[in-house]
């Protein structure tokens, strides 16, 4: 993943690619994909999230792009688990005057899910994940998850699965729709939510009573403390 600097994204997907090429380069992995629709308008240095994963462009042609990753983003994300032919979801950087209409997305993906059931109705799904506890804890229903990179809202969430639904638009105009039961999918839960997370982890352990910081967490308290 991309660390050089802050890059949002919006979780709203603008084409999808297929890896052309993966090879190993020193200690880095390069992955060459074909995106014929945005790599007219790509420039090397360039920040895109390749399934959710903020990704730096190294090389670019009228046909496609290039990038590099670490060892740990081939660990942490299914980057390193792309063969030749796969499609990835794409998405460039957010500009500064550009409208959000999904929801903000930093690029750096917090781990891995697992497909474990796909519900199918006549035009829509609904897709159930596994995800380790780390993950799950910063996931609640009707609150925000990117997954491979796509904005989407929760519906259930408990201590062990998560759902979201998919409509027709996202089934067609995303990689969504070629995953199936068993299948990994990269997560990143919601920034915002994150830090909100942290902050209060950050206070319990300050306070050393967690119970009475709980009860006494108001809305006022929020806004005092920034967070509104």
């Amino acid at each position: 993943m991309d660390k050089g600097g802050a890059r949002l994204f919006t979780g709203l997907i603008e084409t999808v690619g297929s890896v052309r090429a993966v090879r190993r380069m020193d200690d880095v992995w390069q992955i060459d994909i074909s995106a014929p629709d945005i790599a007219v308008s790509l420039r090397l240095g360039d920040s895109v999230a390749i399934s959710g994963a903020c990704c730096t462009v190294v090389r670019k042609d009228s046909e496609g792009f290039s990038v590099e990753i670490m060892e740990e983003t081939r660990e942490k994300t299914k980057l390193g688990h792309l063969k030749n032919g796969a499609h990835v979801n794409l998405e460039r950087a957010m500009r500064l005057d550009s409208r959000l209409d999904g929801h903000l997305v930093a690029g750096h993906v917090d781990g891995i899910a697992q497909v474990v059931k796909i519900d199918a109705d006549r035009v829509t799904r609904k897709y159930f994940f596994s995800a380790p506890p780390e993950i799950l804890r910063g996931i609640v229903p009707k609150g925000s998850v990117a997954v491979d990179g796509i904005s989407l809202t929760v519906i259930d969430a408990d201590d062990e699965i998560f759902s979201v639904g998919i409509i027709p638009a996202t089934l067609s105009n995303t990689s969504i729709d070629e995953i199936r039961v068993g299948d990994d999918v990269n997560i990143e839960t919601d920034m915002i939510g994150k830090y909100v997370q942290r902050f209060l982890d950050a206070r319990f352990s300050c306070d050393g009573n967690v119970s009475e910081m709980k009860n006494s967490l108001t809305w006022d308290k929020l806004v005092q403390y920034g967070w509104a």
